[in-house]
């Protein structure tokens, strides 16, 4: 590249690096606490755009994208504008892993955040590639462009999803880009190697968009939305919904699709060699799933649409890097899809990113103040992963900045707390999928008790309104009114009322009986018992749903507080960050390796390093205590 001559192109407190859902979060976060802030992206028409699967949600997911929305974040209320179609995931299972997951009109959710971010007091949006990160005595002050434009920083974010030094791959064919055919950033990583921050390759993959009217839905089973439309952010619950929901449709592979796989895998760069990233094992191309899985002799396959103004259609289940023409052969073998038409064909892409343990919890770079990174270049996939990491960011680069207490939710918090704890103590070897297993405490972290668990938290930043805190406020008192008044309604033993209960096969009562006690009854429920209770308030649907978890839950809730205050003592132990771990007699070599490099901030975080054994763990807790008395008789 020509030298390029500089020139100053503003002053700002935070430069945001990216528009995609973590930058999109990040920036809005940012300006929302006050700061002056500047989001720069390739191009404004990438906008929180959706290059993969076109919905939001689904299992793990949905927690945080409720999460994100009762911190004061955009992604929920952004998707609620712009849903076709809407779908509870898990119910037939407990409450703790109900998912919201809903379809999107990629263009118009483009669109809407675009207004949002326009809109938005404190935010400058502009179209530039990032080439450089300047940094002065450690600190970063700032960011060039390509064009040759500084913009002054106080702090940075680097959002950067799957662009840096993006490469395409179908069959033999690879060249450079960027998801969706735009330009990639192929200067940027250069710039981050001399600031000391190494880089790795990770790989993702899409599968073809097709023409709506080339399938032949009469082989698929179609799968419409659920009746009863429940929106995503807090602040829309209990609205009505003039959505005309559009249907999704299932079919399946076969196999013939499976044999042209099986002929071909020498053509798939993913078995050639030729890609040298890691790909997502919770979401594997089809050649991955014919291999990993050769007994099975079909597999799920999901049509979506991609929007209403458009005839592509997203064959969920299909993403691969073979050659465009064995594509082409290998969908017409699926049922359904025997005359399809391709519009896009599928690809995979493979992409620069970190190794998420050189950040803080608070996703702060280690090494240099201010910088710091959320998204698919911290090791993660997904777009509700990446949107949760860059509200986190935006906010503790405002904390920052402010020179306040940084912002961590820990595991026992929140789905956001296990993601980044996730990424920044274990790190990961392949792009992190949020998923209900990866909690511990997944009983008290549901999506219906998001708001309760952190709007508070959101008020206090200055990101969640007075409107959301003073819902809060009321679902609260609500709930805890109706549970108290059921603990002291009693049922008393009469024949209409035992009538009633054998009814649904429940025992008859030989002494009065709570509601409350009733309801924790597998086969009774609070709106099965309405009929004994004249006396019942009208409550909002989300508090009466809340109120039968609580209590058919209340045994196996009691003894995840339990667990969560051990949790929590442990991670109140803090390690002071300038220990050096060789000098902690009785470490092993590994402890002391991994916690010098990883250098966690408390005791809990140190028990969940890899390598860091219970015994290493006693090693730590003895000698804070040692610390702590030696000190102790200092100041005596």
């Amino acid at each position: 590249m020509r030298e390029v001559k500089k020139y100053i192109g503003g002053d700002y407190d935070i430069v945001v690096i990216g528009a995609g859902h973590a930058g999109c979060e990040a920036a809005l976060a940012g300006a929302r606490m006050g700061m002056k802030t500047l989001m720069l992206t390739m191009t404004l028409d990438s906008i929180a755009s959706m290059p993969c699967n076109p919905n939001i949600g689904g299992t793990g997911k949905g927690h945080l994208v409720r999460e994100i929305d009762a911190l004061g974040g955009e992604m929920a209320l952004n998707i609620d504008k712009s849903f076709i179609q809407s779908r509870m995931l898990n119910t037939s299972k407990g409450p703790a892993v109900h998912s919201l997951r809903v379809q999107a009109d990629k263009k118009k959710y483009h669109r809407e955040m675009k207004k949002v971010l326009e809109d938005e007091e404190n935010l400058d949006l502009k179209q530039g590639e990032v080439v450089e990160i300047l940094v002065e005595d450690n600190n970063v002050s700032g960011v060039v462009t390509r064009t040759g434009a500084v913009f002054n920083a106080k702090a940075v974010i680097l959002c950067t999803g799957t662009y840096l030094k993006g490469r395409i791959y179908i069959g033999e064919v690879d060249f450079e880009s960027g998801p969706d055919g735009l330009f990639p950033s192929n200067i940027l990583s250069s710039s981050l190697e001399r600031l000391g921050i190494g880089l790795r390759r990770f790989k993702t993959g899409t599968p073809a968009r097709v023409h709506r009217d080339s399938i032949d839905y009469s082989k698929t089973t179609i799968q419409p939305g659920d009746e009863e439309i429940i929106p995503f952010s807090f602040l829309n619950i209990g609205k009505e919904f003039d959505v005309e929901q559009v249907p999704c449709y299932l079919t399946y592979t076969t196999n013939e699709t499976h044999e042209i796989i099986r002929r071909n895998l020498g053509r798939s760069p993913m078995y050639s060699g030729v890609i040298e990233g890691i790909g997502p094992r919770y979401c594997p191309s089809i050649e991955d799933k014919v291999v990993r899985f050769s007994d099975k002799d079909k597999h799920q396959i999901f049509i979506e649409p991609e929007g209403l103004d458009t005839k592509e259609m997203y064959v969920q289940g299909m993403s691969s890097t073979l050659p465009e023409e064995v594509q082409i052969e290998m969908y017409r073998t699926v049922i359904g899809l025997e005359n399809v038409k391709f519009m896009r064909s599928a690809y995979g892409i493979e992409y620069d990113c970190i190794d998420p343990t050189i950040l803080k919890r608070t996703l702060e770079y280690k090494e240099i103040n201010n910088l710091f990174f959320a998204g698919q270049i911290c090791g993660s996939s997904g777009y509700e992963e990446a949107a949760a990491q860059g509200l986190i960011a935006g906010i503790n680069a405002v904390q920052n900045l402010k020179g306040e207490e940084p912002f961590i939710l820990d595991r026992s918090e929140a789905y956001i707390g296990v993601l980044i704890d996730d990424l920044v103590t274990k790190g990961t070897n392949e792009p992190y999928r949020m998923m209900t297993s990866r909690a511990e405490y997944r009983l008290t972290l549901r999506q219906d008790n998001a708001d309760l668990r952190l709007t508070e938290k959101g008020y206090k930043l200055g990101l969640a309104s007075e409107q959301r805190y003073n819902n809060v406020l009321y679902k609260r008192e609500a709930l805890e009114n109706e549970l108290n008044r059921l603990r002291k309604t009693n049922i008393t033993p009469t024949k209409e009322n035992n009538n009633y209960l054998k009814q649904w096969g429940s025992a008859e009562l030989k002494t009065p009986n709570s509601l409350y006690d009733l309801i924790k009854r597998p086969e009774l429920g609070y709106e099965l018992l309405a009929e004994l209770d004249p006396e019942r308030p009208e409550l909002p649907r989300e508090i009466r749903l809340l109120v039968e978890t609580e209590i058919k839950y209340e045994g196996y809730i009691k003894k995840q507080m339990a667990q969560i205050e051990h949790f929590k003592k442990l991670e109140e132990k803090k390690l002071p960050d300038e220990i050096d771990y060789k000098d902690v007699k009785g470490l092993s070599n590994e402890a002391m390796q991994k916690l010098n490099d990883i250098r966690p901030d408390s005791v809990g975080q140190a028990s969940r390093i890899s390598g860091v054994s219970p015994a290493d763990i006693n090693v730590l807790l003895i000698y804070l205590e040692q610390r702590r008395r030696a000190r102790s008789g200092k100041n005596d």
